[in-house]
This record gives structure tokens, C-alpha cells and sequence, in this order.
């Protein structure tokens, strides 16, 4: 089982904590809870949703995705 985890001193933990505290500013609790979450405990990757199946239940076309926020 693979488990993708960010060390508290490197750059993407620090860019998930800032994110989650901007989100809890705009109101976002939830959101903002599972970034904090993702940063502090990373995420068994084995659960994550391949890419390929958000876009079909999405009904998303690869263009889609990058101008859809939050699609993936």
C-alpha cells in the first residue's frame, strides 16, 4: 500500500497549511479541515481516485479539467 506523506519542513505542507488557512478565512471549514488533514497525515494513495475516473464521472474531456476549478 503506497502512502504519500509531506515532511512539516518542506514547501508542499507549508503550501497545504497556507491554502487550508485561507479557505478557513473564506468561510471553506471543511475544505479547509481536509487540507490541514492532508499536509499533517499525507494520504493512502490506494484509496485516491484515479484521474482518469474523475473525468468520467465528471463527464470532463481532458480540456475540461483545467478550466473546471476543483473538477479533479
Amino acid at each position: 500500500m503506497a502512502h504519500l506523506i509531506f515532511d512539516e519542513d518542506e514547501d508542499e505542507a507549508r503550501q497545504l497549511r497556507d491554502s487550508a488557512r485561507e479557505r478557513a478565512a473564506a468561510g471553506e471549514g471543511l475544505l479547509a479541515y481536509t487540507l490541514e488533514q492532508l499536509a499533517a497525515e499525507g494520504i493512502d494513495l490506494s484509496k485516491a481516485t484515479p484521474y482518469t475516473d474523475a473525468q468520467a464521472r465528471h463527464r470532463l474531456g481532458d480540456t475540461d479539467a483545467a478550466r473546471t476549478a476543483g473538477a479533479a
